[in-house]
């Protein structure tokens, strides 16, 4: 009898040992599933300068952005982009500057505004815009030349208006506009408004304006694509946060909003 109770205890001791050690191994926290963080940590607020053909896609990205980054705030501020350069040497705060035209930014890379490289994140070409009704009958690029035709284009140090230039000297075309407008939105302001019988946009602004213009293509656009570059730039406070939205912009996401918007890739 006292050989069965010696027994009975050693299983009972052992029992409980075992049980004293599967509670240990569930205390280690080497054990226990780590827990994955998902709050986001990017935050603060930027303030992005895009060139006014960029308005559409970048207030949608814009939001987008900030969708996926709860903490982050994204201020915009349009206007044609040698506008925009000036207003940024003069000490305007901004924190990324996306420019319709390499020239406007290398501007800014020369003067030591510019947070690395540029990248470049769109192409556009442009387009004549008129009313539904065609009130000039424009069928070509040649036609804007046209006597008592009323033409407005953008002013030759805006992208828009570079490129106007390109085309009329690969084309042998002289325009003679009836005003020169500072951003190609001024244009198509002056298009939808009557003031003019056409205007050179871009095409991406002939599809964002709807019914409210017709769009004609013309071969001579080839010879003169604007790349869109994209940059932080020197003085940005949020700096992480700055080059977040410049590769939110050149990626996926932004990618396929600017497509859907008329642009080309770069």
């Amino acid at each position: 009898m006292k050989s069965h109770t010696t027994r009975l205890a050693g299983v009972l001791l052992a029992a409980m040992i075992a049980v004293g050690m599967t509670a240990c191994a569930s205390a280690d926290p080497a054990a226990s599933p780590t827990p994955t963080p998902t709050a986001d940590s990017l935050s603060g607020s930027i303030t992005v300068f895009a060139a006014a053909s960029l308005k559409g896609t970048f207030t949608e990205l814009a939001e987008q952005f900030e969708a996926a980054h709860p903490g982050t705030t994204v201020e915009l501020n349009f206007a044609g982009s040698a506008d925009l350069v000036t207003q940024i040497t003069e000490g305007a705060p901004a924190d990324v500057f996306a420019s319709a035209d390499e020239k406007n930014m290398a501007k800014l890379t020369d003067a030591g505004l510019v947070d690395g490289e540029p990248v470049d994140f769109a192409t556009n070409v442009l387009e004549i815009a008129v009313l539904p009704t065609n009130p000039a009958q424009i069928e070509t690029f040649a036609d804007l030349a046209g006597p008592g035709v009323k033409l407005v284009i953008c002013a030759p140090e805006v992208p828009c208006g570079a490129a106007t230039v390109k085309v009329e000297e690969a084309s042998g075309v002289t325009l003679m506009p009836v005003s020169e407008e500072s951003s190609v939105t001024d244009v198509l302001g002056k298009v939808t408004s009557g003031e003019a019988d056409a205007g050179l946009v871009y095409v991406t602004d002939v599809i964002a304006a709807g019914d409210a213009v017709e769009g004609i293509e013309f071969d001579e656009s080839a010879d003169a694509v604007n790349t869109y570059p994209i940059a932080t730039l020197t003085d940005a406070d949020a700096s992480d946060v700055a080059q977040a939205f410049v590769e939110f912009i050149r990626g996926e996401a932004g990618q396929a909003v600017l497509a859907a918007a008329g642009f080309g890739k770069p």
